[in-house]
């Protein structure tokens, strides 16, 4: 297929071109290269432009007869969408709408969406389902909820069918060393606390050592980069093959207390670094695990790096990669 890659010169949208290219698929890559870079893109064409452009969308659309359209675009820092919401609702919420007036125009068939867990909001269950109500606590899940609703409306309205997928908490790396979470100043665990490895970082915090969890800390479902990136190739596959429109869970089912991932970061490097630990977080679910029961069944989805150490060791290994690539200047 010809597809669409938004926002696939970052961190997950890199590792789906690199496994689109190896299903012998068409690429096209257009990124704002805001967080991106462009040595990330490892296949394809890529096409420096923003969503909220609506000249540069229709040229593209114009310029291409797309199959599919993978949407990675978006900020993702909970906090900044907190201090900063409107930057989240024009860049997360406003530019899908863009891009889906042009999936409109262009009659494109097939969508797959970059979705998060922080949709549901602070549920009462650890192990969440797809069929929970949507109740986001902060911008950036309330953006990403609202873009949901529009791919479901427009899906409803029209021939596009789409699959929705909700990340719960994406980490590692390439195992060949060729891609890997280059964020600026990045927010997730398993990063952090490489960076603490490295001496990009001084410490770290933990904030809670109260909640009701087995050493005190929040639990969270970690999934592998590379799993995640199957999820979207199997989704086009699935939809080409006359599935139905879906909402699916990307998780492992199974999760990790914030001591227990740290103390695995410490093991494996064998390097120690400060940790303070701190009081709660406003907005921090004490548990949060992916039903993903739907996703096996729907795609036939299994995946191949359901283990903490490989998620820890494929993340400290890029790190190593990513500081010569950040001492040679690599953009």
């Amino acid at each position: 297929m010809k597809v669409l890659v938004t926002g696939g010169a970052g961190y997950i949208g890199s590792h789906v071109v690199r496994q689109l290219d190896q299903a012998g698929h068409d690429i096209v890559v257009f990124d704002n290269l805001s967080t991106g870079y462009r040595w990330a893109v490892t296949a394809g064409d890529l096409v420096e432009g923003d969503l909220a452009d609506e000249g540069a969308i229709e040229a593209l659309f114009s310029a291409h007869d797309f199959d599919a359209v993978l949407h990675f675009a978006a900020h993702i820092v909970v906090p900044e969408s907190v201090s900063n919401p409107l930057k989240y609702y024009s860049n997360n919420t406003r530019n899908t709408l863009n891009l889906l007036k042009a999936v409109e125009k262009h009659r494109v068939p097939y969508m797959v969406f970059s979705s998060t867990a922080a949709v549901y909001g602070m549920p009462d269950q650890q192990v969440l389902t797809e069929d929970l109500p949507l109740a986001p606590i902060n911008p950036y899940g309330a953006s990403k909820m609202m873009s949901e609703r529009m791919i479901m409306d427009l899906s409803a309205a029209s021939s596009l069918k789409h699959v929705i997928l909700r990340y719960f908490n994406v980490a590692g790396a390439n195992p060949d060393g060729l891609l890997g979470q280059a964020t600026p100043d990045a927010t997730h665990l398993i990063k952090v606390a490489c960076e603490c490895v490295t001496g990009q970082r001084e410490g770290m915090s933990v904030f809670g050592t109260d909640y009701d969890t087995r050493d005190g800390t929040c639990v969270r479902d970690y999934i592998h980069v590379e799993d995640l990136a199957k999820a979207h190739v199997m989704a086009l596959d699935y939809m080409a093959g006359g599935g139905d429109s879906k909402v699916l869970n990307c998780g492992y089912g199974r999760g990790f207390t914030v001591r227990e991932v740290i103390d695995v970061v410490k093991r494996l490097s064998g390097k120690d670094f400060p940790v303070t630990e701190t009081g709660r977080r406003a907005g921090d679910p004490e548990a949060l695990m992916a039903d993903n029961t739907r996703i096996r069944e729907v795609l036939g989805w299994v995946p191949d790096y359901d283990d903490l150490e490989t998620i820890v060791r494929t993340a400290l290994d890029w790190e190593a990669v990513w500081l010569k690539k950040k001492a040679a200047g690599s953009d």
